[in-house]
Order: C-alpha cells, then sequence, then structure tokens
C-alpha cells in the first residue's frame, strides 16, 4: 500500500466518523410561517432621501446601502463590484462626500442626501464630469464607471484640496479601480471638468 493510498483512507474514515455528530449537531428546521414572522419582526422603518426623493423603506437593520438602492429601489447605476470597498464601483455622495455604499449600511444613511449615478445630471443635462468622461472615452466596459463619475465629482467639490495634476488626481482617485484600464482618459476627463 502506497502512501498516498494510506493517507486517502484515513482521511475517508475519518470524515465517515465524523457525519454521525454532525447530522446530529443540525438544527431543526424553522416551520415557514415562524420564519416570516421572526424576519418581520426584525424590519426597521427607514427614511432615504436620495436623489432628492424621500423614499420610505421597511429594511433588515444589517441592509447595505448598496442594496437598499439596487434590490428595494431598483436603482442600479450604482455597481456590486467586489462588495468588500475595494474597488470603488459603488461610490455614492452622502451630504455631497464620496462614500462606498457598499461598507454603508441602510440605516447609517437616513437624515443624509444621498445622491447615486442616477441623480448626478439636471434632467437632460449631463454633470460636467459626465459629460468629460463621455468627451474623453474614460470608459471601456462601463462597469466601474458610475463610480469613478461619482468619486470624480466629489473629488471637483472639495474645494480645500489640490487636484491638479495626474500624480494628484491619481492618489485621490486611487480607491476606485477601472479593470480595462483607462486610467489616462479618466484623469484627461477630470482635469477637463476641472477647468469647466
Amino acid at each position: 500500500m502506497s502512501r498516498r493510498t494510506f493517507v486517502t483512507a484515513t482521511l475517508a474514515a475519518a470524515a465517515l466518523l465524523a457525519l454521525p455528530s454532525v447530522v446530529a449537531a443540525a438544527p431543526e428546521a424553522v416551520p415557514a410561517s415562524l420564519a416570516t414572522a421572526n424576519d418581520t419582526a426584525a424590519m426597521l422603518p427607514i427614511e432615504l432621501n436620495i436623489n432628492g426623493h424621500r423614499h420610505h423603506l421597511q429594511l433588515d437593520p444589517r441592509t447595505a446601502l448598496l442594496d437598499a438602492l439596487r434590490e428595494n429601489l431598483h436603482l442600479t447605476g450604482t455597481k456590486k463590484g467586489c462588495d468588500h470597498g475595494q474597488c470603488g464601483a459603488c461610490t455614492v455622495h452622502l451630504d455631497g462626500q464620496s462614500a462606498l455604499a457598499c461598507l454603508t449600511l441602510a440605516v447609517m444613511a437616513q437624515g443624509k442626501a444621498i445622491t447615486t449615478i442616477e441623480g448626478l445630471a439636471k434632467g437632460d443635462v449631463l454633470h460636467p464630469m459626465q459629460a468629460a468622461f463621455i468627451k474623453h472615452d474614460a470608459f471601456q466596459c462601463g462597469y466601474c464607471t458610475p463610480g469613478q463619475i461619482m468619486a470624480a465629482a466629489a473629488l471637483l467639490q472639495d474645494k480645500h484640496a489640490r487636484h491638479g495634476s495626474a500624480v494628484e488626481i491619481r492618489e485621490a482617485m486611487s480607491g476606485n479601480l477601472c479593470r480595462c484600464a483607462a486610467y489616462p482618459n479618466i484623469i484627461a476627463a477630470i482635469q477637463e471638468a476641472q477647468r469647466a
């Protein structure tokens, strides 16, 4: 018998011996009527001010703002990328400041003015950053574009920071990733919007 066969047989036997204790420790199924009652009891009434409109929702207190936007309000412009706050695809504005919707609980956003990509333009008039992104072809697949535009628009509103050079813009936008690597075009769009 080879060592590999011995190890495989030993692991298989150990798994079979542990199986009855795992099955015995499994929680009992909760009746659907009871589960629904418990889920409803945990829901909180939440009011969100999104793009100038008030929305009244019943949400689990653990619901991320990103999920409330996409799943409950069907505002799908805000993208779910990594869901860990590392890519910036879910960037929105909370009271004019850039925020990651995947790391923000919806309940924490109550009382704040939330702006998503859908609320950036004024009617048919694009925000200067949106127009600059189109002019400079600052997107390729487009998946990260809403988050890039929202982060860049918040950058424009920050009067205290210096973001004129390409190096400064790169540093300020470092939390927003573009897998297509359209970074030179994104920087050119931001610089143009700053001049407008």
